[in-house]
């Protein structure tokens, strides 16, 4: 093995396809004597299927704390440990960013392995035209709190990524649809590398119905990514001028802010162009 020992080794599993497990995260759960494990009755036959012998170590929400301690203590006695989750990445809406506080608290090597996520998987096959994307994970489950959670994204300019569960994906959906009306875009990604791997785009509207109309498509775990709110033309227009005044307080030609303030902020040239002579004919 050519890593450095000791240390924490954060180490994604495949969300289902078990092709999708790297080269190096194999040869590190092959190598350390210790894996603490979301749920070790879960991960004890995959870590078999790869012919990893180490031994395990519960870690999980409940008792991430006591785990912390006996991991460091094994850190500290010059043994590497492995951490893993039942799928995808630990410490992204699963259990590990604690045990990774508390390692890197004592003074001890934390190491990230590149590998499956969820929410990156999903979203890389999209398709939609945000340039960036929030990751919030799983909403509150009691309906008061998840509407005040989703209220505060209402205006965000950015795809919102949420994970969810099953038993809850119809109750999510529906409560989408109302906080953020049924016209932005949802994509509804299921079993994501499974057998029964499905990835559905409509607008929010239109997606209760999907759900209901196939009993199979409200199974499995979900991502669920809504398209970013919408820039209104008031929001367009005084960005556009802020950036137009910038540039011209600058002392730069006319032509040239239009220019400029369209690579910046996407609105049309023409449109800045004359917005920008406003601006200059405007008394200092």
């Amino acid at each position: 093995m050519t890593e450095e020992l000791p240390a924490l080794y954060v180490a994604p599993t495949p969300l289902g396809n078990l092709g999708d497990i790297t080269l190096r995260t194999l040869e590190v759960l092959r190598a350390v004597r210790w894996v603490a494990a979301e749920d070790t009755r879960h991960s004890a036959p995959l870590l078999a299927r790869f012919g990893v012998s180490a031994k395990l170590i519960a870690c999980h929400e409940h008792n991430e704390e006591a785990a912390a301690e006996q991991v460091i203590a094994r850190l500290a006695a010059g043994e590497s440990v492995a951490l893993v989750s039942d799928a995808g990445t630990p410490g992204i809406s699963d259990p590990g960013a604690r045990l990774v506080a508390r390692v890197r608290a004592a003074g001890l090597r934390v190491v990230p392995l590149p590998g499956p996520c969820a929410a990156v998987t999903a979203f890389s096959a999209a398709g939609l035209a945000d340039a960036h994307f929030l990751f919030y994970g799983f909403l509150p489950a009691k309906a008061g709190q998840r509407e005040a959670a989703l209220r505060q994204l209402l205006r965000l300019p950015y795809a919102l990524v949420f994970y969810e569960a099953p038993h809850r994906i119809v109750d999510t959906v529906a409560a989408l649809a109302t906080a953020f009306g049924g016209e932005r875009t949802l994509v509804l990604a299921r079993e994501l590398t499974k057998m029964f791997e499905q990835i559905h785009r409509c607008p929010l509207a239109e997606a209760s119905a999907w759900l209901a109309a196939d009993a199979d498509r409200q199974r499995g775990e979900f991502v669920l990514i809504v398209a970013g709110a919408p820039e209104s033309a008031d929001e367009s227009d005084a960005e556009g001028e802020r950036v137009l005044r910038l540039l011209l307080d600058e002392g730069l030609p006319v032509k040239q802010a239009a220019k400029l303030a369209h690579a910046i902020t996407g609105k049309a040239k023409n449109a800045l162009y004359a917005q920008a002579l406003e601006l200059r004919q405007q008394p200092g």
